[in-house]
Order: C-alpha cells, then structure tokens, then sequence
C-alpha cells in the first residue's frame, strides 16, 4: 500500500490551516486591541499607563503586518523547481535511469527523480504532495499549502520568527487580563463574551508560543549548520558537512548579504545576481572537503 497516494489530501489540509491562521489573528486582534488596550488609549488618560498602550498598539500591528507580510510571501513564492534548461544542459536524464550519478560539472553531483524523470541539482527533493521537485527542500508545510524551499526559506523563517514575537506579546499583555478573569467570572463584571475572548485568546497564543519557541530552536540550528531538514538524515554520522561554511556565510546563504534586506521578506538584486544558492541550483561547498 502506497501511503504517499494520499499526499495530496494534505492541501485540502493546507487550506483549513490558512483559514485557522486569520482566525488566530483575529481573536488575538480582538482581545489585545479591541478589548483590552484600544479602550485606555482613547479615554485619554495621561501617564505611563496611557503610553504603555500606545507602544504595544505600536509594536502589535508593526509585527502584524511583517507576519502577514513574510507569510503572503511564504505561500505564493515558488520555492523553486527543476527548469527544463537545466535539463538541456546537462544532457536530460535518460542516460541516469539508474537512480543516482555523479557528475563533477558546475553543479557538483546530481541526482535523478524517477518520478519527475529529470535530473535533480545538489540538495533537490521530490514533494510527494507537489508531486514535483523542489530546489534545497527543507520540508513541506500545511500551515502555506506549499513547499520551504530555496527561494522561500528566508520567507518561511521570517513568519517564523514575526509569528513567534507577536504571540509572546499576545501572551504577556494578556495575563494580566487573564488572572483578573476568575475575580471578573465570579462578580459577573464583564460580559461572557468578552472573558471568553479573553482566555481563548491567551491559551490559544500561549499554545502557539510554546510549540513556535522549539520551530525557532531547531531552525537557528539548521541555519547555523547551512542544513535543510531533509538534510538533517543525510548528513546523519558526517563529521563536517560540506555545505557548512561558517556561521555568517551560512547566515549569508539564505538571508543576503544587503543588511537592509535581512528583516523584509525581499532580496535585493545584487544578492540575487551574485548570490548562487539563492536560486537553488549551485551551492558553494568548503575547500577542505572532497564534493
């Protein structure tokens, strides 16, 4: 029995996830700034209380918008699939039938996918629910309905991160409101409907905070490494991985050179131009290592 036959199930999958997202951001919208400090900027108070919810207003929708932003473009940029010139250049693939060749040309060694019956660039994967191959694939995620790949991985780790720090804010503006709710339930003092946004809001980001806390660990560590987490396997018993070239040029791999570029989910042409991971088909690899 053929499990990968039900693959494409998970974008029915997917498109819940996006709904269940938006839905996320407009419960936590409605109890940190509708509900809970919306109504003490607009009585005018004056004093640290007044500013302190002007600056998480400030910082809630600033991160807000970099999420959705990093998101929007995590989900509709390609992450990169085999081109069919790369096919040409290399000669096609009937003559690698056999699996697996090696071919110590421009682009070191190259693989072949029997499904896609195309030759497969170093670090390239077949996506069993894209039913096609994926340039330096890290993994498939439902929460985008679509792959991490090359040329989305700065995108989907810039959600990652934005997403982590706009729930840790939920959580911590929340609490106060959170344990004045069992003193509110018992004197009836506020409306079921507000308290019940209240705590649904806070368990559902504090949830969300705890597992994005072990996503951001684990991709710090692949970004450190210069490792995909199909790569994890791979390299599984390799002292030195060859892909690793130090901590800032790995950095460097995925996020640009352009300092201004780093926290925007866009690249700059230059880094484009001169940067050859970025596209997914050539990746530099260290000297003291044989390819």
């Amino acid at each position: 029995m053929n499990l990968f036959r039900f693959c494409s199930g998970l974008k029915v999958l997917g498109y819940f996830m996006i709904l269940l997202v938006f839905a996320l951001v407009a419960v936590s919208y409605y109890a940190v700034v509708v509900t809970t400090w919306w109504p003490i900027l607009i009585r005018g108070d004056h004093g640290a209380l007044s500013t302190l919810a002007i600056l998480i207003i400030f910082v809630f929708h600033f991160l807000l918008i970099m999420l959705l932003w990093s998101y929007f473009a995590t989900v509709f940029t390609d992450p990169g699939s085999v081109p069919e010139r790369f096919r040409r250049e290399m000669g096609g693939g009937d003559s690698l039938e056999a699996g697996t060749s090696t071919d110590q040309g421009a682009f070191g060694s190259l693989g072949y996918c029997t499904k896609c019956r195309n030759v497969k660039p170093p670090r390239c994967h077949h996506c069993s629910v894209c039913q096609r191959c994926v340039l330096k694939m890290d993994h498939h995620c439902v929460w985008i309905v679509n792959c991490v790949g090359a040329r989305n991985y700065k995108f989907f780790l810039l959600f990652l991160f934005y997403t982590f720090f706009e729930t840790l804010l939920d959580v911590i503006v929340l609490l106060p409101s959170f344990i004045e709710f069992f003193s509110q339930a018992v004197k009836h003092s506020s409306s079921p409907g507000k308290l019940a946004s209240l705590v649904l809001a806070f368990v559902l980001n504090f949830a969300f905070v705890l597992s994005l806390l072990c996503f951001v660990v684990m991709h710090l560590s692949l970004l450190s490494s210069n490792t995909t987490s199909v790569e994890v396997h791979e390299k599984n018993g390799e002292v030195r991985w060859k892909y690793d070239l130090g901590k800032k040029k790995n950095f460097e791999q995925v996020f640009g050179k352009k300092k201004a570029f780093w926290l925007l989910p866009l690249y700059s042409k230059d880094d484009l131009d001169n940067i050859t991971s970025l596209q997914g088909l050539e990746f530099p690899t260290r000297s003291d290592i044989d390819p």
